[in-house]
């Protein structure tokens, strides 16, 4: 019995095989056609779809032509810049897609299925499908409007099985996109659509993870971006919690901006009373509190000073550079919920930085005599102080000028009584 002997197989055969392919057409036409055929023959069978996909991986070459893939799935065939489909070719369109799908939820679905399970069979189509969004957004003015709804209502479910990440929304801060609320209104499509499917928890996740939640005014047409048709435009769809999140963004934007415009005035030593109309401006800009400004000042005021590592001259250090920032702590201090604040934050100061710690009542007893705190304050703050930070040793520290206060303001009400 003769042995079947095997062609010995020439490296220099195989470098020719892979040069001739690497030469070989780009033809997204042909692989569209191929692609259609198939769908086709599915009959709007998303089971069947999915098989034939599966199995075509094999013989069609996905890696080069993953983009047409996911046209196809979308829009039903080769997308054309602008957002029309390519009519060219054997059989340029088939009806197993996105966009001649019905928009009901249970149907948008069982299309992410096919997405899902497609990408997990070939993982290298992510990457890809990541991209093809980042250019479908981009076509969006050219989709009908129906499609539109079923286009964000896929993104959502998109975004919220990680498929495509949330920050993919922010191609559509495009102006062409941003008239006629095009942009707006699919975001707020695509958001409502996460709260209904995933619940409120998952979308501010995702906002959050997509750092949209600071942005979301930019997806607003430029002659009506405001506060207050932001805040109608996402109450109208009952999504208030995302609006809570965008001013706590905002405001938190506005706390970092005063703080370093404050930091930059103070190094350029700036008069206090400038200093003053200054923040007063910014403040009342982005509604900032007053006890939260004091906050501020205090943390920017510290941190302006250089301190000596000896203890015993470190109190009376910092209550000499303190006292250059009086008239400035005391123009936001004017209320006892701002006072409470700026004692938290003393105290808070002087238990984070260990060489503070013997320091605290001294800097108290600066800022009372100063007029920025009174004794009322300073009596509530002992009775219950904010913070458990340093509470033991610092009301220890504060007991002999609260008992002096208490003394005092007993002298006070018995002199009236007389009179």
């Amino acid at each position: 019995m003769s042995q079947k002997v095997e062609k010995p197989v020439l490296s220099g055969q195989r470098i020719k095989t892979r040069k001739r392919d690497e030469k070989e057409k780009y033809d997204p036409n042909g692989f569209r056609d191929a692609l259609v055929q198939g769908l086709e023959r599915a009959g709007g069978d998303l089971e069947a779809a999915y098989k034939f996909l599966d199995a075509a991986g094999s013989k069609l070459d996905y890696r080069r032509y993953g983009e047409v893939i996911f046209d196809v799935l979308i829009a039903g065939g080769l997308l054309l810049p602008g957002g029309s489909v390519s009519m060219d070719g054997e059989t340029p369109k088939t009806n197993t897609c996105i966009f001649a799908a019905s928009e009901d939820m249970e149907t948008m679905r069982n299309f992410e299925q096919v997405f899902v399970k497609l990408m997990r069979r070939y993982k290298y189509l992510e990457k890809m499908f990541e991209e093809e969004m980042k250019k479908v957004l981009v076509y969006l003015k050219g989709f009908e409007p129906l499609q539109r709804i079923k286009l964000a209502r896929m993104t959502a479910l998109w975004i919220g099985n990680g498929c495509v990440p949330p920050s993919v929304l922010l191609v559509l801060v495009n102006e062409h996109l941003l008239k006629d609320n095009l942009a707006l209104d699919f975001v707020l499509e695509v958001f409502a659509t996460v709260k209904q499917e995933r619940g409120v928890t998952s979308l501010v996740t995702a906002l959050k993870k997509g750092q949209l939640e600071g942005r979301l005014l930019e997806f607003l047409p430029l002659n009506r971006r405001s506060e207050e048709v932001l805040a109608s435009s996402f109450a109208s769809r009952g999504l208030a919690e995302l609006l809570r999140l965008h001013r706590a963004q905002a405001s938190q934007e506005a706390r970092r901006e005063l703080t370093q415009a404050l930091l930059d005035e103070l190094a350029d030593e700036k008069p206090v009373r400038d200093l003053i109309q200054e923040l007063r401006d910014m403040a009342q800009k982005h509604s900032i509190p007053d006890h939260e400004v004091v906050a501020i000042i205090w943390q920017c005021v510290m941190s302006r000073g250089e301190w000596n590592k000896k203890e015993e001259l470190l109190a009376e250090q910092a209550a000499k550079h303190l006292r250059n920032y009086t008239p400035l702590l005391a123009a936001f201090a004017q209320s006892a919920k701002a006072e409470i604040a700026l004692l938290t934050k003393v105290q808070e100061y002087c238990y984070e930085n260990m060489s503070f710690m013997r320091a605290f009542s001294k800097l108290v007893l600066m800022l009372y005599k100063t007029n920025v705190l009174s004794e009322e304050v300073i009596l509530k703050w002992y009775r219950d102080p904010n913070s458990s930070k340093g509470k033991v040793m610092f009301l220890d520290q504060m007991k002999k000028f609260v008992e002096w206060l208490q003394s005092a303001e007993e002298e006070s009400e018995s002199g009236e009584d007389e009179d």
